[in-house]
Formats: C-alpha cells, structure tokens, sequence
C-alpha cells in the first residue's frame, strides 16, 4: 500500500526592512473610499481581488466566506434605496448636537463605485469540522472579516480604494442578493478608483471623530 505524499515545505522567506516600511505604508494608506471615479476596474481585478482573499486566516482551515459580485443594475438600485432608508433612520437617531453633522457626512459611494461585493459568512459549512468553534461560534464571522481585511489591503496595493458600507438592513440585502438562509451578512463594499487620496480618514477630517493612540487601547498585565 502506498503512503500519502510527503509534504515538502517551501524554503522560508525573509521580508527586509524596505518591505516592511512599505507595508506600514499600505497599512497608512488604506482608507475607507466613499469618493469614487467612474472609471471602470480593468477585466478580472474583482476575481483577482477575491483570489487573493481566499488565503485570509480562517479558524478550521473553513473558509467560510462567501463572496456575491454585485453587477445587476435592479439590485444595486434597491441596495441604493436601501441605504437611504436606513441613513434617514440614523439621522433621526442622532441628538441635536450631532445631527447637522452626520447629514453633512458622505457614508457610501454606491452610486459612483464601478464595483459592488457584498461578503457573507457561510454558519452551515461543513469545512473545518467545527474545530475551534465549539466555544466560540463566531469565529465564522471573524474570518470572514479577516479575508475582508485582506481583500481591502490587496486592493489597495492596486490603486484600488475600498468602502464599507455598514448603513444597510442585513436581511433585506441577503433576500436581494438570494443567497442561502445559513449565510450570515459581513458587509457591503464599493470598490474603484479613489477620486482622493489621503492618510487622514475622512471622519476626523470632517471633525466626527479622532483616531486613539495604541497606548489608550492597550492593557498590560
């Protein structure tokens, strides 16, 4: 009888100091796009995107994430209508103080983004075999958002600004996309060319909120 393969590990890769002050750069650089050109992302750059995603962390070894490309005009209308109910409905929750100021706030580029991706969380598979989420489930969840993470920095490296759009009702965009009961929404993402750069998130530049430093996030024991 014949034994299984033997795996041979690759020769191990050494990152220099230039590689790791660029990859503090991409980590600087990766904003939350909302201002988008209309440029459209050349043939294949979604898929290669998602490729790359693929290799995120996943507890298990699952790979629980599932990706739904968004091209359906019809579909993104709604995703559209969608959003401005619920950012009328976050308005009106805001106190007096803040109200003026999230009304000025520009919270999705869904109409200028040429690419739309939502990303969901697949609870059911079978892939993994439950390791490691026995006590905690939601690790499903977590890597999901880790291949999220990974796509927003691939992408990045490409010129490609990324936007989080969170301002959604959750099962009206699962009935919308038609995707599997067990499939748990992550987020909504616009995707394309950024009309701006900058290192500043665009919510501290409007005066919504600060970023803490890391000592202020930080316990030590």
């Amino acid at each position: 009888m014949m034994g299984k393969a033997k795996i041979v590990a690759p020769a191990s890769i050494t990152f220099d100091e230039a590689f790791r002050t660029r990859l503090r750069d991409l980590l600087v650089w990766r904003r939350d796009v909302r201002r988008f050109r209309r440029d459209p992302l050349p043939a294949g750059v979604v898929d290669g995107l998602i490729e790359l995603a693929c290799l995120a962390p996943s507890v298990g070894l699952s790979q629980p994430w599932r990706f739904v490309v968004v091209d359906d005009e019809a579909i993104r209308a709604a995703i559209r209508g969608n959003f401005a109910a619920c950012n009328a409905q976050a308005l009106a929750a805001q106190d007096s103080e803040r109200a003026g100021l999230y009304a000025r706030l520009k919270l999705a580029g869904l109409e200028e983004a040429p690419a739309h991706l939502a990303v969901f969380a697949d609870r059911s598979t079978a892939q993994g075999h439950g390791l490691g989420r026995h006590t905690m489930p939601e690790m499903i969840e977590y890597s999901a958002v880790t291949a999220v993470h990974t796509v927003w920095l691939a992408a990045r490296a490409q010129g490609i600004g990324v936007g989080w759009v969170s301002i959604l009702d959750p099962t009206k965009v699962a009935e919308l996309l038609r995707v599997p009961a067990e499939w748990k929404f992550i987020g909504y993402f616009c995707l394309g060319y950024p009309l701006l750069d900058d290192t500043v998130p665009e919510l501290e530049q409007m005066g919504w909120e600060e970023r803490r430093v890391p000592s202020s996030v930080t316990l030590k024991r």
